[in-house]
C-alpha cells in the first residue's frame, strides 16, 4: 500500500479514537487536511496563518495522537478484538452443518456477525 495512503488511514484511525483529546485547532487542522483533503495553503488561509504554522500544528497533532495510542492502545486493542471476533465467526461457520444449524449456534453466529458489522463503522 502507498505510504501516504497508509499514513492517512493511520491518522484517521487515531483521530477516530482520540480526537476529543486534541486542541480545537489541532482537531480542525487534522479534519480539514485528512478528512476534507484541503491543502496546507487552504487551511492556512482559513486560519490566517502561514503554511509552516499549519504544518507544525499537523505534525504536533499527529505526534500527540501517536503518544495517546502508545499509552492507551485503543486502536491496537480494537484491531485485535476485530481479528479475534472474525476468527470465532470463521470457526463457528466451519462447524458441521447439523451443528451449525442448531438454533443456539445460529443465534450466536448471527449476533457475532452483527457485532463485527457494527464495529466497522468506528
Amino acid at each position: 500500500m502507498d505510504r501516504m495512503l497508509t499514513k492517512v488511514l493511520r491518522v484517521g484511525q487515531l483521530y477516530d479514537f482520540y480526537n476529543a483529546l486534541l486542541t480545537d485547532k489541532q482537531r480542525d487542522c487534522l479534519n480539514m487536511h485528512y478528512l476534507q483533503d484541503l491543502s496546507l495553503a487552504e487551511i492556512a488561509e482559513e486560519f490566517g496563518v502561514s503554511r509552516q504554522a499549519v504544518h507544525d500544528i499537523l505534525r504536533r497533532a499527529e505526534q500527540t495522537l501517536e503518544e495517546y495510542e502508545e499509552k492507551l492502545g485503543l486502536v491496537a486493542r480494537y484491531s485485535d478484538e476485530r481479528k479475534l471476533l472474525a476468527e470465532v465467526i470463521d470457526s463457528l461457520a466451519k462447524l458441521p452443518p447439523g451443528v451449525r444449524e442448531m438454533p443456539e449456534i445460529e443465534q450466536v453466529l448471527n449476533k457475532l456477525s452483527s457485532l463485527l458489522e457494527d464495529t466497522r463503522e468506528v
